[in-house]
């Protein structure tokens, strides 16, 4: 057992400062549609690419086998001072699950070290990416990763060994889109972080549901993606239970702190939606407004879209996953 500690810590120490408690347009699409103080500018970059309106940070943990319950107490009673910190906007961890047919999730925690990857993952939304960088280099980043002196450093590392199955592999996006509503509460911190009963023993209380489309867009249709997202109808601020939504873009230049360059098998676009709960999922994909955003239409409107569907801009089929929320640290205006 020790050797095995010996050889994740080995891998851990190259990506120690991978981050823990991290973790998203048109005019008319902007106006409309967010009640966060996004910035609304319609510019693209030099390439045509929209422009950020977010930064978003992710890591993503391979968590043993029966060690969910020990890896939501560690960051339950980590010391963070994230939700002080310039530019911070949103955080939640996220726990992979599958849907029952009777409503209910239950924890997918893979079956090996392949499977188990992603099923822990941390999400941080930034205002700006300057933000984000500013905290990876400064203190608060070294306390919550155990960095204040080196017991504390070694016990950090101990422990990550006997939770995890190697070390977080972080994965950074341009948050495009993005779509929010104020929260009619926000979630209580003390000294930027949540005080949570955890007990090692049962997983944490879900606090929200999130449903990401991971799509694998080649480079040279990039643009067009993004600009078909942009102009489609949405009605998502209408729908009860919606908390946020951004089309995340992976951030393939992100260097250093454990990051490994990006391989075909991850997905360059992601749509990433948080609601409430799984319920308000259900009752916004039953409805009209999914039928609205997805081109389902009605009469000669339907039939001239089905003689007409839009090519596939993807190398292969969306893969959804579904997660729900623990933690969640919210800024006032929300995402």
């Amino acid at each position: 057992m020790m050797k095995i500690i010996f050889l994740v810590l080995a891998a851990t120490l190259a990506s120690v400062q991978a981050f823990a408690p991290v973790v998203t347009s048109h005019h008319q699409l902007a106006t409309a549609l967010r009640a966060s103080s996004v910035d609304t500018s319609t510019q693209t970059t030099e390439k045509g690419l929209l422009k950020r309106d977010r930064y978003v940070a992710t890591n993503r943990f391979a968590v043993r086998q029966g060690k969910a319950a020990k890896f939501e107490q560690r960051w339950a009673t980590r010391k963070s001072r994230l939700a002080t910190l310039p530019g911070f906007q949103y955080f939640h961890l996220m726990r992979r699950v599958t849907l029952q047919e009777d409503g209910t999730c239950v924890y997918d925690e893979g079956t090996d070290e392949a499977s188990a990857q992603g099923n822990m993952v941390s999400f941080t939304v930034w205002n700006k990416k300057s933000d984000f960088s500013n905290w990876r280099s400064g203190e608060a980043f070294k306390e919550a990763h155990g960095g204040t002196s080196i017991g504390a450093f070694l016990s950090t590392m101990v422990n990550s060994a006997l939770v995890l199955r190697g070390p977080p592999r972080p994965a950074f996006y341009d948050g495009l889109l993005v779509q929010s509503v104020v929260p009619d509460q926000i979630p209580e911190t003390v000294d930027g972080w949540r005080q949570v009963e955890a007990d090692g023993v049962n997983t944490l209380p879900t606090e929200c549901f999130i449903a990401p489309n991971q799509f694998f867009v080649p480079p040279e249709n990039a643009v067009a993606f993004e600009q078909r997202w942009a102009n489609r109808e949405s009605k998502l601020k209408e729908c009860d239970g919606f908390v946020a939504f951004s089309m995340l873009r992976r951030d393939g230049q992100a260097k250093g702190h454990g990051t490994v360059e990006m391989d075909a098998s991850e997905p360059t676009y992601v749509s990433t939606t948080i609601w409430k709960d799984r319920a308000s999922f259900e009752a916004w994909k039953g409805g009209s407004a999914f039928q609205q955003a997805h081109g389902q239409k009605k009469d000669d409107d339907k039939k001239e879209a089905a003689a007409q569907p839009p090519a596939p801009l993807w190398s292969r089929p969306p893969q959804p996953v579904f997660y729900e929320g623990v933690l969640v640290i919210s800024s006032e205006q929300g995402v």
